[in-house]
């Protein structure tokens, strides 16, 4: 893995490489993308029938597109009754987090005048469930359970078929959670049919969970249609260590980061040369025993890198800038810094805290924003999927009192109708 000292010319280059990471998508891959939506709009299940067949090796039945509940019972035997067990007691722990969320309708009167918000959960969600590279049923759990918290009735699952076998985990995923609605449908295709709507999948609210950058361009721009979460990006993690670092969990932090995808961004930032040193050492004696050894070393060649900053103050500095998605923090007493931290999805605090945790069980989400858009997003949560409405009640004296200044305010603005609205209830 590379290292770039504050020293080196290159430095600043590099790291402003890292600033302009975030992905809007190409234009090939917008204009297949576009050719899919509209083909999935036009001709509904039997477009999304042919493209099953042809991305994902999964031939559909025509008019059975569900899972039935004869395959979620042959996924339990299929399962490893311990790694259910797991399921089930992540689950529990993401519910109980995801329940401090919940936010209440609420009003107050001032006379005879009533105003308040009310809030709602949406219809109908569609959630993604990525598996291009691999299945993850704990990627379903932390989309569901924030709509199930909030209280959305139809919840919908789409996640593709890995080379044409349906991952057992997924099913137990969603039928521990009591989904009823599930489609073995991945890629652009998925999100056209819950955006569009076909004869076996009906239109959704809004569509939730991450993907490749092929669902990630076609939520960009089924956008509008539906609401969308956020543009996913490639997944990223920044630890920032001092030499109080171990460098064998540093190394094993940005190794699970770039097994996800080659695209993946596994980054360092240490005021320490020799910990840099150490790290990088500890990384390619650890990749060779990977499993995904293949994905995870073009993650490391084309995206790692190992920043040796002037101080660990300075780190945390350029640690904003980055706002990444996980920022792990392998520091003495790291509490201490939490203040300084403006920008991230996910902060993971002290030696013992690796981003691993944090996606499978700890339970807040582990659908983060990518690609810098921390500066500004944030955790999917309970709130994603409500929505509000404000409440304005008036009485006839109440009006009367507040009549002048609306219709000057409106005739200021050269909106006669919205004045005469007011002068007419003052007869």
């Amino acid at each position: 893995m590379k290292i770039i000292s504050y020293r080196q010319a290159l430095f600043k280059k590099e790291f402003n490489k890292l600033l302009n990471r975030f992905e809007l998508g190409e234009e090939p891959v917008e204009r297949k993308v576009k050719s899919i939506l509209a083909d999935v709009k036009t001709n509904g299940d039997a477009a999304v029938i042919k493209y099953t067949r042809l991305l994902d090796h999964l031939t559909l039945k025509k008019g059975a597109l569900n899972i039935s509940r004869s395959q979620i019972k042959s996924a339990y035997k299929r399962a490893d009754p311990r790694v259910v067990k797991s399921l089930k007691f992540a689950a529990g722990r993401i519910i109980a987090f995801h329940k401090h969320q919940k936010t209440e309708s609420w009003s107050y009167k001032k006379g005879k005048v009533t105003l308040g918000q009310i809030v709602r959960p949406m219809d109908r969600v569609g959630l993604y469930v990525p598996g291009g590279k691999a299945a993850y049923p704990s990627s379903l759990l932390m989309n569901a359970i924030p709509a199930i918290v909030a209280g959305v009735k139809e919840i919908v699952v789409c996640f593709p078929a890995l080379r044409g076998e349906i991952n057992p985990y997924v099913l137990v995923a969603a039928d521990i959670l009591g989904i009823k609605e599930i489609y073995p449908i991945g890629g652009a295709q998925a999100v056209a049919a819950l955006a569009f709507g076909t004869r076996s999948v009906k239109k959704v609210d809004k569509i939730v969970g991450p993907g490749n950058i092929y669902v990630a361009t076609a939520k960009r721009l089924v956008f509008g249609w539906v609401d969308i979460d956020m543009i996913a990006g490639p997944s990223e993690v920044l630890v920032i260590a001092d030499d109080s670092a171990d460098p064998g969990y540093v190394a094993s932090d940005l190794l699970a980061q770039a097994e996800h995808d080659q695209k993946a961004y596994p980054i360092c930032l240490t005021p320490s040369m020799n910990l840099a040193k150490k790290i990088s050492f500890e990384i390619n004696l650890k990749l060779q025993n990977m499993k995904r050894r293949d994905i995870a070393s073009v993650s490391i060649q084309n995206n790692g890198v190992i920043f040796v900053t002037q101080s660990l103050k300075n780190a945390i500095e350029l640690g904003n800038l980055l706002a990444p998605e996980h920022l792990e923090l392998e520091v003495r007493n790291p509490e201490l810094w939490i203040k300084k931290i403006k920008h991230a999805g996910a902060l993971f605090l002290g030696h013992y805290t690796p981003e691993a945790v944090g996606d499978y069980l700890a339970g807040p989400n582990h659908v983060l924003p990518t690609g810098g858009t921390a500066r500004f997003s944030s955790p999917l949560c309970v709130e994603d999927f409500v929505k509000k409405t404000s409440l304005i009640s008036y009485s006839k004296g109440e009006l009367a009192k507040v009549s002048e200044d609306v219709i000057r305010l409106a005739n200021a603005e050269g909106l006669t109708g919205h004045a005469h609205s007011m002068e007419i209830r003052g007869k």
